[in-house]
């Protein structure tokens, strides 16, 4: 291999490093990440089981929690993938390096061997004394001095080497030993998979049987879904109306502002073509004020803060199979998020309180406008904040309603004007 192609090969060995090192690092953070949300999983559960009643809650955080652990065993597996390649690299390294060794040692020893056959001094002051002119006896000399530096440097260069291959190994051990404990770590999260799927289809067994009972819940859930959407209509509708109101009256001063202006002009000018009158409503309009705020809202998309500390997304925004109930499908105009009974629940941006609902029977919801937007909290008590109230992000608005099962549930939506949004991509992930 000549320098060029040495050099090429080394170089592409060193990007391949920085890479991986990239890769392994968001793979570490992947994997600390999901070993949080596991262990909150399983501190829900644990409130869960205290009940000692088998629920529907029991079966979602444990589906949860068996989707989290299988990518928690994907995530591992991709970081043994990318060590295995580590490992090979490593190992071409040392390969390399120990052929750049052989090839050291060899020149160094035809040195030695032509130091040998000529280290007489007086075998050197012959071959000097033996040139034909001054100039070329000066050359001999020098070269004598060359050569002995070249011989040093040669020394130098195969400890060196010796060096990077010792270290080299020194890595591959480590790398070795790392894949080890990452192997042990990923058999001991298929144990526990196993083990949670075997809970999952007891608790599944159980709740089957209920079938009569999980429907009831259905119904009542969905005609609460339905009374807080007629609610965040009628508030949509009532602000819609009122922005169209101020609209009007905005361009009503305009026109007499202008008519004003033209009157003290004293211009003899003819008036202006009357225009045709424009009958259709005006869309929602902001003032700058409330624009900037909904801009401001719309660039921290996937950014925002949870509505809660701390809890899992226990129900998808959008339509998806019941957990239990074979063939019935459930319609989730947000997300459902599971956390502590009497969690605090908080703003997750700041704005304008529009209105704080009560629903028999499923506590209250309070809707804050951000801008164009919303944000819809409900199943709450202790409601702190009133309609027009101006709250800042992260601000505590009330507390999950308190739950039978020793766990909260909050439903949380997001609106554009009155189009639904799907809450789990605004909010961090």
């Amino acid at each position: 291999m000549n320098a060029f192609g040495k050099w090429l090969l080394l170089f592409f060995i060193f990007l391949n490093t920085v890479v991986c090192a990239q890769s392994k690092k968001e793979l570490e953070k992947r994997k600390a990440k999901l070993q949080s949300e596991i262990k909150a999983t399983n501190k829900l559960l644990d409130e869960t089981k205290k009940n000692k009643r088998t629920s529907l809650n029991q079966l979602v955080t444990l589906n949860k929690k068996i989707g989290m652990r299988e990518e928690l065993i994907s995530t591992i597996g991709t970081e043994l993938n990318l060590l295995g390649n580590q490992i090979d690299e490593n190992q071409q390294k040392i390969s390399y390096l120990e052929k750049e060794l052989e090839v050291l040692k060899k020149e160094y020893a035809e040195m030695i061997i032509f130091a040998h056959r000529n280290q007489s001094n007086y075998n050197k002051l012959m071959f000097v004394f033996s040139a034909d002119d001054f100039n070329q006896a000066f050359k001999r000399l020098k070269y004598f001095q060359q050569y002995g530096e070249y011989r040093k440097k040669q020394a130098a260069l195969i400890d060196s080497t010796k060096s990077k291959i010792n270290m080299q190994n020194r890595l591959l051990m480590g790398k070795k030993e790392e894949k080890n404990k990452l192997l042990i770590s990923e058999e001991e999260q298929k144990d526990s998979l196993t083990k949670e799927k075997q809970e999952k289809e007891k608790v599944l067994s159980q709740l089957q049987s209920k079938e009569k009972q999980l429907k009831a819940e259905l119904a009542k859930r969905q005609a609460d879904a339905n009374k807080l959407n007629a609610a965040i209509k009628k508030i949509i509708d009532e602000e819609v109306k009122k922005a169209r109101e101020e609209a009007r009256r905005a361009a009503a001063e305009a026109k007499k502002k202008k008519e004003t202006s033209k009157n003290t002009s004293g211009t003899t000018n003819k008036p202006d073509a009357k225009e045709p009158e424009d009958k259709s409503e005006p869309e929602l309009k902001l003032t700058p004020e409330a624009q900037k705020l909904s801009n401001n809202f719309a660039a921290n998309k996937s950014k925002l803060p949870w509505p809660v500390t701390e809890g899992i997304i226990s129900s998808g925004f959008g339509e998806h199979d019941h957990p239990v109930l074979k063939g019935i499908k459930v319609k989730n105009n947000g997300i459902d998020i599971s956390t502590k009974n009497t969690a605090p629940v908080r703003a997750i941006f700041e704005g304008t309180v529009s209105g704080v609902i009560s629903i028999p029977g499923a506590g209250k919801a309070v809707i804050v406008r951000h801008g164009e937007y919303l944000t819809v909290y409900s199943n709450l008590d202790n409601v702190t904040v009133n309609k027009g109230d101006k709250v800042n992000t992260k601000q505590q608005i009330g507390r999950v309603s308190e739950s039978d099962d020793d766990r909260g549930e909050l439903h949380f939506e997001i609106w554009k004007g009155s189009v639904l949004l799907n809450p789990a991509q605004w909010i961090i992930n």
